[in-house]
């Protein structure tokens, strides 16, 4: 995995729909002034919120931010994601995809809306079979070629297709991806039970196996579990009722308890611990700020064993 410290990255998904744009400029604004760098969106934010049936809203708060804020695009940086955007509004199925096509026209138009001539990240958001892989890499590559991106990643991809990519890639003497993006969290779901969200993927221990034997680095997202960890009115799914997850919540009181932190500050610095950048969404300039403060939490190696004994 990539040995740089690890950092917290803005997820910026209700942008534009749930989150309106005078109070994401404010989330923005804490965000940078409290030394936050990544932004984290996608081409289909958020599709299934807004009226009118597409994605796009996210991209156009940043873009509208970074007008309004001169020399804001030099302290930060965007990744975003293509392959889920609608073609027809309201049809989820008729997503853009990852032919070489869809994946040119998809960051064309994601730079449009963030006014910006790169990104500087392009993830693959989530498998395509129906096309072929050699296809998708060669994309990626152009895109990094002609400085349009300037590093690729897969986010929700199994870790043989990573790898196989990254062999075609070789291959094809262009830019693999470097980057993972998967869903974890310190509380898991019950073993062999599907998450209920369509289009997760949990990150694996095959998927850690990758990333540190090949030097890639990880992003977390659902790091903090929609706000169920801390909010009575959000309880967790019912996929992680389990003894386990009893264990792992009375373990993550007494080390917040001990270091005079909050439950989502352990989290979040439990996997900064495994070298793992969690992707925190907000919809308050408080909730950022109480994650950007989850850097100062210093977990110890005896509070590192009690979480992972107790999952």
């Amino acid at each position: 995995m990539d040995t740089k410290d690890p950092l917290i990255v803005l997820g910026t998904m209700d942008f534009g729909t749930r989150v309106p744009q005078d109070r994401a400029f404010s989330i923005l604004d804490a965000f940078v002034a409290g030394g936050g760098g990544w932004l984290d969106t996608a081409n289909c934010y958020s599709f299934w919120t807004d009226p009118a049936g597409v994605g796009g809203a996210s991209e156009r708060v940043i873009g509208a931010w970074l007008k309004a804020r001169p020399g804001a695009r030099d302290t930060v940086r965007i990744a975003t994601k293509v392959r889920h955007n609608p073609l027809v509004p309201h049809a989820p199925e008729s997503a853009e995809g990852l032919s070489a096509r869809a994946v040119h026209a998809g960051v064309e138009e994601s730079l449009a809306r963030l006014g910006v001539d790169h990104v500087d990240l392009l993830w693959a958001h989530a498998e395509d079979r129906t096309v072929p892989l050699e296809e998708t890499v060669g994309a990626f590559g152009e895109l990094v070629a002609k400085g349009v991106a300037l590093r690729i990643g897969a986010a929700n991809h199994a870790a043989w297709r990573v790898e196989r990519a990254r062999s075609l890639a070789r291959e094809q003497r262009v830019e693999p991806w470097t980057c993972l993006q998967l869903r974890h969290s310190l509380v898991q779901p019950r073993p062999l039970t599907p998450v209920a969200e369509g289009g997760h993927r949990l990150l694996t221990a095959e998927d850690l196996d990758l990333a540190r034997s090949e030097g890639l680095a990880v992003w977390s997202y659902s790091s903090l579990m929609w706000g169920s960890y801390v909010r009575a009115d959000k309880p967790l799914p019912s996929t992680y009722d389990h003894p386990g997850t009893t264990r792992v919540l009375a373990v993550l009181d007494d080390v917040a308890d001990e270091l005079a932190a909050t439950r989502n500050q352990v989290v979040l610095a439990w996997l900064m611990r495994q070298g793992i950048d969690p992707i925190v969404g907000a919809s308050r300039v408080e909730q950022i700020e109480e994650a950007l403060t989850a850097r100062r939490v210093r977990l110890g190696a005896e509070h590192l064993a009690r979480l992972a004994g107790a999952r």
